[in-house]
């Protein structure tokens, strides 16, 4: 769960993203199982959201970090959680004193453009043996949407997009690079349901942010109607938003 501000500026409204995006750490709760973490074991999860599944993993009974370059959502994070430790980093540039023996992360490295400097500061936390559990954005995700929203800004919209989705082989080798060796890795549909009338309108105000930056409240309500109505005939159907989320899912250990 991220947050553009891995390695950009944005405000995220956290009472949203709790309020009506709860499916980002609710289909992540499987990805713990992947992790399988064992009592006592030092865990650090990277972009930690609103922290509900930094404290699922605490439940089975690890020491765990969450970290998060937000400060809205650290915010709510230490509301939500107040005996759990978070701490505000970035992802391309964090450091730690002691090394972990996992790191985990959910529905958040598609918001850092600078995979290299991401995979570094994740390998460099990681003891030897060390294993790196995560899933995000993958090649292909949200196509129609990346789709539409080129149709709406034209040229502009690849300067203004804040993610990268990889291929397995482009993310295998960024891992590769940095001492971390593949043991698993997928790329899958997920298609995801958003609710009401207006679950493609929230979606497109909670995450798209950076591409209705400069603009007027008044020009970005126009932006967004057009963008819904490119969209509607191909993911809206019986009162039900799906968004044609595409998910890349990797394990590796540092040798």
């Amino acid at each position: 769960m991220y947050h553009q501000s891995m390695g950009t500026s944005c405000a995220w409204d956290a009472e949203r993203y709790e309020g009506k995006h709860s499916y980002v750490w609710q289909f992540g709760a499987g990805l713990i199982d992947v992790l399988a973490p064992r009592e006592g074991e030092r865990i650090l999860d990277v972009g930690c959201g609103t922290g509900q599944l930094t404290a699922e993993i605490a439940s089975r009974g690890a020491q765990v970090v969450g970290l998060d370059s937000s400060t809205n959502m650290l915010g709510q994070a230490r509301q939500n959680y107040p005996g759990q430790k978070f701490v505000l980093a970035d992802a391309t540039s964090f450091r730690f004193p002691e090394p972990f023996d996992a790191v985990f992360s959910n529905a958040a490295l598609h918001w850092v453009k600078n995979a290299d400097a991401a995979v570094e500061s994740i390998a460099l936390a990681l003891r030897p043996g060390g294993r790196f559990v995560a899933e995000f954005g993958g090649k292909g995700n949200i196509a129609a949407i990346m789709s539409a929203l080129s149709d709406v800004f034209g040229a502009g919209a690849v300067e203004r997009c804040p993610w990268l989705f990889p291929s397995i082989g482009e993310y295998a080798s960024v891992l590769e690079r940095h001492g971390l060796e593949v043991r698993e890795a997928s790329l899958f549909y997920r298609p995801t349901p958003v609710d009401g009338e207006d679950g493609m309108e929230n979606w497109l105000r909670m995450f798209c942010g950076g591409y209705f930056e400069g603009l007027d409240a008044e020009s970005t309500k126009e932006k967004i109607r057009e963008l819904v109505a490119i969209l509607r005939p191909g993911c809206y159907r019986d009162g039900i938003w799906t968004l044609d989320y595409r998910r890349l899912r990797v394990a590796a250990v540092k040798v």
